[in-house]
């Protein structure tokens, strides 16, 4: 009996986006990152071509995290107060595709440090490292508004990638960003219609839609991952179908995310019966993150080094390059 070709032909492609910039560019990076342009649905590459390959971001926090459990805090404490040797670190022993610096500290309930000083930490971070560069704001919107014009400009000519247009507040970060040469993280909630919408609004203002990477709020396993997966699978489709609004790259935080799970973090005296924490917290953060590169994320945000690694020889060996 013959085998039926089960070969599905898509007329949509997603958007490639480009982060960091060289010398040539005009930045300081040693190399950028591209991310995007697949035409398929993950790693199914008989169909087409897969386009870029998945990309791991390590997160550096401008302040020391005040609940992370010791199988985690043990890779960072000798940098733990020092951003720049944070992310250092993470590109020289780690490995990482790109540095995700969270400025938690000028949250107004975390230490509401200025403009400035955040201008200051993401200098320092970007002299420290040769690889490119994702800013995330403390998620206060009055604040983010405040300290963005600062960031924007301390990174000028780096195009970086700068979190985040949501809904009802967009206007002042992607003025910003198109002034001073950024990629711009446009954020919703677990939704196709409001991550389309939040798309649409920025792109009306000027934005062009290669410099634009999407972000929802990410479930970890056993905390959601499943209606994540299938939300993040359908803009998927509906971008490789032709829809211009979903047809770009997806980020996505597998790592915080993971280790507030319970399962991950709870010590070996807590929960005897459930395996090291050694293990268990870094297995967490890998299956969530592996379980989520299916549904056609393209840059994972994570925290542990040994769930890297783990991440890291998954996508070698999944990620085929079409001829």
């Amino acid at each position: 009996m013959a085998i039926p070709n089960a070969k599905e032909t898509w007329s949509g492609k997603v958007g490639e986006v480009t982060i960091g910039a060289t010398k040539d560019d005009g930045g300081t990076r040693e190399k950028v990152v591209k991310v995007g342009g697949a035409a398929i649905v993950p790693f199914i590459d008989f169909e087409g071509e897969p386009g870029n390959r998945p990309v791991i971001a390590m997160d550096v926090m401008d302040m020391a995290p005040e609940d992370w459990p010791e199988a985690l805090m043990e890779h960072y404490a000798d940098v733990i107060n020092d951003p720049a040797k944070w992310a250092e670190k993470c590109e020289k022993e780690f490995g990482a595709d790109l540095i995700c610096l969270k400025l938690d500290s000028v949250h107004p309930d975390r230490g509401n440090k200025s403009g400035d000083d955040a201008a200051k930490t993401v200098r320092s971070v970007l002299e420290a490292v040769g690889i490119p560069l994702i800013i995330w704001g403390c998620d206060d919107p009055n604040k983010d508004n405040e300290i963005v014009p600062k960031i924007s400009e301390a990174a000028k000519g780096e195009r970086c990638l700068i979190s985040g247009a949501t809904q009802d507040n967009y206007k002042t970060i992607t003025a910003v960003c198109l002034a001073d040469g950024h990629n711009l993280v446009t954020q919703a909630p677990v939704d196709v219609n409001i991550q389309k919408q939040v798309n649409i609004l920025v792109t009306d203002i000027g934005f062009p839609a290669d410099r634009i990477v999407m972000f929802q709020t990410t479930g970890a396993l056993g905390y959601g991952i499943e209606y994540v997966y299938s939300i993040q699978e359908r803009e998927r489709l509906a971008a490789l179908s032709g829809d211009k609004w979903l047809a770009l790259p997806i980020l996505t935080n597998a790592g915080f995310e993971s280790w507030r799970a319970k399962e991950a973090k709870a010590g070996d005296d807590e929960a005897p019966g459930w395996g090291s924490v050694k293990e268990r917290g870094p297995l967490w953060e890998t299956i969530t993150a592996t379980t989520l590169l299916q549904s056609g994320v393209d840059i994972i945000r994570m925290l542990h080094p040994k769930a890297v690694k783990s991440v890291h020889q998954y996508i070698d060996e999944m990620y085929v390059k079409s001829a």
